[in-house]
């Protein structure tokens, strides 16, 4: 059977991360994708998680007790990228599960224009052969807006520099995920 999009994300970053590796969890969540990345990249290895709900960091430090002491947690939106991960820190993979944190308030969530500043700082990062993936959920007020100025800047991203995929069910009700995958390229510039 074909993979769910948030699968196929697991796929895709499996693909390319290795022990060792730096990543980025971009919304932290329940702790899913952090655990996942943590068990990657191992002890030796290192992963910035970011969520600005304090449920989300409560739920991932449960989810993480002492078993992943790489992960580095930020109650902190992941515009503050650019600010909390050194730019001399190569990063191979980040993902960002966009929408809303899942049984909670739906009201709080991602935004195009903070989504636009942590894509900025993963790409300024992300090593040749890295990969970018944003998960879009986008059936909730905003979610829309949010979707379209994803799907608008990954797609306008240089051929040269970068790959782009998408991945949908395109017959499933609902507003099923999207899944936007960017892989730099060898000799990108940017």
């Amino acid at each position: 059977m074909l993979q769910t999009a948030l699968r196929y994300s697991h796929t895709l970053l499996k693909e390319i991360i290795q022990p060792g590796d730096q990543v980025i969890d971009a919304t932290m969540g329940n702790g899913n994708d952090t655990l996942f990345l943590s068990e990657l990249v191992g002890p030796e290895g290192k992963v910035y998680a970011f969520d600005i709900q304090e449920q989300a960091l409560a739920n991932t430090k449960e989810k993480l007790g002492d078993a992943a002491p790489q992960a580095s947690l930020f109650l902190a939106g992941h515009e503050t990228i650019e600010t909390n991960v050194p730019e001399d820190h190569p990063i191979k993979a980040a993902i960002f599960n966009l929408g809303y944190l899942p049984n909670s308030d739906k009201t709080i969530i991602t935004l195009p224009e903070t989504t636009k500043q942590a894509m900025d700082a993963i790409l300024k990062r992300l090593t040749v052969g890295g990969r970018m993936i944003l998960v879009i959920y986008y059936g909730h007020d905003g979610g829309a807006a949010e979707k379209n100025e994803v799907l608008n800047y990954c797609g306008n991203l240089p051929q040269k520099s970068y790959n782009v995929l998408t991945y949908q069910f395109i017959n499933q009700k609902n507003n099923p995920p999207i899944l936007v995958c960017v892989e730099k390229k060898k000799g990108s510039q940017e």
